[in-house]
């Protein structure tokens, strides 16, 4: 496989990261502004293997297709990988996973997927999309819970 799929951690925290992002979207006067710079943030992702595109890796419960895998290094931390056929959900992937890529089980189950709401996201939405995203932030802590299990 070449090159690395997984989203290295930009921010030294989740909490860092969530800052930034406010930060980054308060640059913006309107929401088309911030669709752009979200669908931009999507389109950096690392390419997504075209192999994990499988019922395996799909997210339940998003309109669009969503894929995420995770994988846990042996310091503990959890990488995360991820991907979506829509250019604005790739973008909310990306935001995603800037928060929660490269930290351990616990700080991402400390970091509630309430950012999401505090920054306007899931409300500038359509009622589908923000249910897609909270969906992706589920399969993310889930991931983590059961990483902290094993």
């Amino acid at each position: 496989m070449s090159g690395d799929p997984f989203v290295r951690p930009v921010d030294d925290t989740a909490s860092e990261a969530i800052e930034a992002i406010g930060d980054e979207l308060a640059l913006f006067d309107d929401w088309m502004d911030r669709y752009q710079y979200i669908i931009e943030l999507g389109r950096k992702l690392p390419p997504f293997p075209g192999d994990w595109t499988d019922d395996a890796h799909r997210v339940p419960g998003c309109q669009s297709q969503v894929w995420l895998e995770a994988h846990v290094d042996s310091s503990g931390r959890m990488f995360f990988a991820g991907a979506s056929d829509a250019a604005i959900v790739s973008g909310l992937v990306a935001l995603l996973l800037r928060v929660y890529s490269g930290r351990d089980p616990e700080e991402i189950l400390a970091t509630q997927p309430a950012f999401l709401s505090d920054l306007g996201l899931v409300q500038a939405l359509s009622t589908n999309r923000g249910n897609g995203v909270e969906a992706m932030a589920r399969a993310i802590r889930s991931a983590a819970a059961q990483a902290k299990e094993d």
